[in-house]
């Protein structure tokens, strides 16, 4: 019903694709809901009201869209719908979640499990996986990892691609949180508190305000952005630098640029409307022997050690873009993204670009094989603009730690703000 215009973001959370277009899908029904006749089949008004609270949750709505939710369990309840029982509560169980508030989400999760592994074996998958979130966003990284990798051996099972891909992307993340851990990296598995919910508020801030689906506001609606994104950006300690002509050896580009496309091949993972893959051998030669601390060191004068971190991004379909976001703070203070593959058609007027926000308004950069920028992801908004029709664009994504590791403390921000304010009840 609104799944084309939900995605999940960075921290695998719901997040809408356009948030205006979900805005006012999400009103329709809240609009039919209302007008329901008297006697109407109780299933399709469980239907929208379950589909007007995930709406609501993935614009950050969380206390409407729990009133929601609320009406679709008494609803699946009372009409002995068990499926819909289990699948309302996970729906109701991340709200809570969302919202920071846990202990109500475990007591959902657990009901749901308990009801899936007793009615509904086919469910187990769907509720191994919201728990398996859910933990690891407590920073309960094992048992999110058991949860998560028993969801994906009942996902191969069932051999459906798109929730293996989802699953794949969990595990992944939790993997990568628990190798952070173990490094002990600064403010690195905090998951749903301090600075990665943090994280989580900028961007959803931003992308209610804001997209790099289309330019063609950015330039009426930045004035007000300007002053909350001037408050954020003064805090960077690396600011967005388009590095050309850096004489990277062409042997070591050409070997990673392979490696990516047989990883991205193998192994690729959809994420927020992009392909993602793991580094390998090819990408870690290159940071060493190109001396890529030595690079962002030149370039932003601040002193970093050899990347701790690295992701092959691919964006390969018409279409294909990222939204503004900001990363979480244990990707470290300084990212370099370096451009493996660029094809592009010369009749396109326009063509895909990595693009930041700063105090002075949005900046497109147009990166070519070799190219690379440097900046600091956690402070700076950034995306990339649609993919024209013939066009690919292969990257690799490094991160790196300053050596000085200075307390990193995050400046207020509007969504903050915003969530420590009561919300406005709406009834259904």
């Amino acid at each position: 019903m609104l799944q084309h215009l939900i995605t999940h973001g960075e921290d695998l959370r719901m997040v809408p694709t356009d948030h205006d277009q979900l805005t006012i899908a999400v009103q329709n029904l809240r609009d039919e809901l209302q007008a329901l006749p008297e006697g109407t089949d109780a299933a399709r008004a469980r239907v929208l009201a379950r589909w007007t609270g995930i709406g609501l949750l993935s614009l950050g709505d969380y206390h409407d869209a729990r009133v929601y939710l609320r009406r679709t369990l008494d609803l699946a309840t009372s009409s002995g719908n068990t499926q819909a029982v289990i699948a309302t509560e996970l729906n109701l169980a991340d709200a809570y979640r969302y919202a920071g508030e846990p202990e109500n989400a475990d007591v959902l999760y657990r009901s749901a499990l308990d009801g899936a592994r007793g009615r509904h074996p086919e469910l187990v998958d769907f509720v191994l996986q919201h728990i398996g979130k859910h933990l690891m966003e407590q920073g309960n990284l094992i048992p999110a990892r058991a949860h998560l990798r028993e969801a994906l051996r009942l996902r191969t099972a069932k051999g459906d691609a798109g929730l293996i891909e989802s699953t794949k992307a969990a595990v992944d993340r939790v993997e990568l949180l628990m190798s952070r851990a173990s490094a002990g990296t600064p403010a690195s598995a905090d998951g749903g508190t301090g600075t990665a919910r943090w994280s989580r508020r900028w961007t959803s801030w931003l992308q209610s305000r804001t997209t790099a689906r289309t330019s063609a506001g950015w330039e009426e609606g930045f004035p007000a952005l300007r002053d909350a994104v001037h408050d954020l950006t003064t805090h960077e300690r690396v600011r967005p630098r388009h590095l050309r002509g850096q004489s990277f050896p062409a042997e070591l580009l050409a070997g990673m640029a392979e490696e990516a496309e047989k990883a991205l091949a193998a192994d690729g993972y959809l994420h927020n409307g992009k392909w993602n893959a793991a580094v390998g051998e090819a990408a870690n030669r290159f940071a060493g022997q190109a001396d890529l601390a030595a690079v962002v060191t030149r370039s932003t004068g601040l002193e970093v050690d050899q990347p701790h971190t690295g992701v092959y991004i691919a964006y390969l379909e018409e279409g294909q873009f990222l939204d503004f976001h900001v990363d979480e703070f244990g990707f470290g203070e300084a990212n370099l993204i370096l451009c493996l593959k660029h094809e592009r058609l010369t009749a396109i007027p326009t063509v895909s670009c990595t693009v930041f926000i700063d105090a002075d308004g949005y900046r497109e950069c147009d990166l070519a094989p070799g190219d690379c920028v440097v900046f600091d992801g956690a402070l700076t908004p950034h995306g990339r603009t649609p993919l024209g029709a013939g066009e690919s664009v292969v990257l690799v994504s490094f991160g790196f730690r300053a050596r000085d590791q200075a307390s990193r403390t995050p400046p207020t921000s509007p969504a903050l703000r915003m969530a420590s304010k009561p919300q406005k009840q709406t009834p259904p």
